[in-house]
């Protein structure tokens, strides 16, 4: 029990299992809360960029979301903290801050680490007997609002959060990568999820990334468009939500026309 006791000494701890958890919770709210305020309000400015039409009772998904955010949040703390004498030699460290372009290089391969096993994970939880015990929760969401992004089952939050460790604990990353590949994180859960597809979108740097229209197709259709971020493994495996392809070229087709007048 010593040895238990001596990990939490570490100044490191305050670092990785608590400042990790807070920057978590905190880069999400700064995200979702201006995305669901526009949801919320449905602001006729935006009301273009809307992919599915407002649908009567969505305010009362706002207090169960809140709800769900505080209670997995702070469950996975809990947990991350619970099990930090054997995450304490994981290779996340207080040393040297690498160069910014090495940074970039761990992060842009995070992105690509998290999304191939977040689509294993997910499909996954489309089989019949954990979708039903778990995965229903999150797909109570039909018409999605960035709060949502955190509303589901304790569990499956446990298990998105260890896959974006896996990454940063394989490559033995400072401290201050792991938050910032945290932060992009949670504004990828914040965007998938607000609903919105908006004609500038920070992320849409990436290759591969249709912005909100993606994951938003996943809540209404249930199943395909299994990725978090890009879509090239549904192209892969042959996993697109029906109609998707068709709707995005449509999407890029006007959009092409608004921007040429």
């Amino acid at each position: 029990m010593s040895w238990y006791g001596e990990a939490f000494a570490d100044p490191l701890f305050w670092w990785f299992p608590v400042g990790t958890s807070l920057v978590s919770m905190v880069a999400f709210l700064l995200f979702a809360v201006p995305m669901t305020l526009i949801a919320y309000y449905d602001h006729p400015r935006f009301a273009r960029y809307r992919i599915q039409k407002a649908k009567p009772g969505q305010q009362r998904m706002l207090g169960p979301a809140i709800r769900w955010w505080l209670v997995n949040n702070l469950t996975t703390m809990a947990v991350v903290i619970a099990l930090w004498p054997w995450l304490a030699d994981c290779g996340v460290h207080l040393g040297a801050l690498p160069a910014w372009y090495v940074v970039v290089g761990q992060v842009l391969l995070f992105i690509l680490v998290d999304d191939a096993l977040f689509y294993g994970m997910h499909r996954l939880l489309h089989t019949r007997w954990l979708f039903r015990r778990i995965h229903a929760i999150h797909h109570r969401v039909h018409a999605p609002w960035a709060i949502a992004a955190h509303y589901m089952h304790p569990l499956e939050f446990l298990m998105i959060s260890g896959l974006v460790l896996v990454g940063p604990i394989a490559l033995d990353v400072h401290v201050v990568t792991l938050w910032i590949w945290v932060v992009f994180r949670q504004y990828e859960a914040a965007d998938g999820h607000s609903g919105y597809n908006f004609p500038v979108n920070a992320a849409a740097v990436f290759p591969g990334y249709d912005g909100a229209l993606y994951h938003d197709y996943h809540h209404a259709k249930v199943h395909g468009n299994y990725a978090g971020f890009l879509s090239y493994l549904d192209a892969v495996f042959g996993t697109y939500c029906r109609g998707y392809l068709q709707h995005r070229a449509r999407q890029r087709l006007h959009r092409a026309r608004d921007k040429h007048g």
